[in-house]
């Protein structure tokens, strides 16, 4: 089990993963700004520990992705995106130090997103 959590501590999560791991660097307004590294785990291989309570929900564009921020600090490290609705989009950079990931990192077009959509469905 590797964790993870928000910068104040308020947002703790616990997530399985076995190797090899990819990430997904997309481009699209909310990603570039935020610098999100995507790590896509199946919702059976998340577990929210604690801070349920202090997310908070944004939601822009088709609104079908839940953007979720810690109401104490700003950071969001897991959401429900449209791109992988069976996962949550865990924020790579908020896992916890030393936990041994060496991923691989894939560009997403997330300004173009049907068309990324498509292009990972092909592989």
């Amino acid at each position: 089990m590797i964790r993870g959590g928000c910068h104040c501590g308020a947002v703790r999560f616990g997530i399985e993963v076995k190797p090899p791991v990819t990430l997904l660097d997309c481009n699209c307004s909310i990603c570039s700004m935020t610098g999100y590294l995507h790590l896509n785990v199946p919702h059976r291989h998340f577990t929210l520990e604690q801070g349920g309570d202090a997310l908070v929900s944004y939601r822009f564009g088709t609104g079908m992705a839940e953007h979720l921020f810690c109401k104490h600090c700003g950071i969001k490290s897991f959401y429900q995106p449209r791109s992988h609705p069976d996962c949550w989009s865990v924020n790579f950079r908020c896992l916890d130090p030393g936990h041994g990931i060496a991923p691989e990192i894939r560009r997403f077009d997330g300004r173009d997103w049907e068309k990324a959509r498509r292009e990972l469905r092909e592989e």
